[in-house]
């Protein structure tokens, strides 16, 4: 009998720990647990190494937002790794780097809008964390099968969010298509982070032109930030250009709305 290897990934250690009892109970699962993001990632790595890697992941939708004792993250140097990587950042680096692990998504509450962002990232379930285990099997072989689970009373809020989102991309995708190709080069510079200098450096460019050029990005996109600006591009789906290592170390900030060096 074929046996599904499964991860719980939870911060709230009590819950983590007593999902995956129960699980470890049934005769064709084998199950483990990890308390962040990076420990996560930590044990996909190990398991892939050994040749028996993960099937399904069970990611906590709030992972992130609590401590591993169920209280809020205290913010600062101080703060646990715990905190470093969120659920959907979890799924969706997942979903591009191992393709084939399903990832489920474990919820409190019912959130239209968090789990559309779950489904985009690559989920293929959303579960309640009080359903019951038999509905979480379900769902687990389900998702193996290729099935998205999804429950009902969601479905109506998740279709709405995912047509708003299309809207909002085809939006954007226009915007970026009335852009010259030189704009479209600079507006992935700036994807990337690069300031003014930098991408004068990158084009070949005087940062005089570099500054029109990202003006009239700014001005053709319709927004007032680089910030925003870069917001609308990765909703479009620009990607950056690769960014060549600064000699110097220096760092990117943004003054007046503009990155600066």
């Amino acid at each position: 009998m074929a046996r599904i290897r499964v991860l719980v990934v939870d911060d709230h250690r009590i819950f983590a720990e007593s999902l995956a009892a129960a699980l470890a109970a049934e005769s064709d699962v084998d199950v483990s647990a990890a308390g962040s993001g990076p420990a996560a990632l930590r044990a996909l790595e190990r398991a892939s190494a050994e040749g028996r890697g993960y099937d399904v992941l069970l990611v906590d939708a709030e992972l992130g937002a609590r401590t591993a004792d169920g209280a809020p993250p205290v913010p600062g140097p101080r703060r646990e790794e715990a905190t470093a990587v969120d659920g959907i950042a979890l799924v969706a680096g997942v979903r591009a780097g191992r393709p084939a692990v399903r990832s489920v998504v474990l919820a409190e509450k019912d959130d239209p809008r968090t789990a559309a962002r779950a489904l985009q990232a690559g989920a293929s379930g959303w579960v309640a964390k009080d359903c019951s285990l038999q509905r979480l099997l379900a769902v687990i072989r389900g998702v193996l099968r290729d099935e998205t689970h999804l429950p009902p009373a969601l479905l109506t809020g998740v279709l709405r969010e995912l047509t708003a989102a299309r809207k909002h991309r085809t939006e954007s995708e226009r915007l970026v298509g009335s852009l010259t190709p030189r704009e479209r080069e600079v507006l992935r510079c700036m994807v990337a982070g690069l300031g003014r200098k930098a991408v004068a450096e990158r084009l070949f460019l005087s940062p005089h032109t570099v500054r029109t050029h990202m003006q009239n990005v700014l001005g053709k996109l319709g927004v007032h930030s680089t910030l925003a600006a870069v917001a609308l591009a990765r909703r479009a789906g620009v990607g950056p250009v690769e960014e060549a290592p600064d000699p110097l170390g220096r760092d990117v900030v943004e003054r007046g709305g503009q990155l600066a060096q």
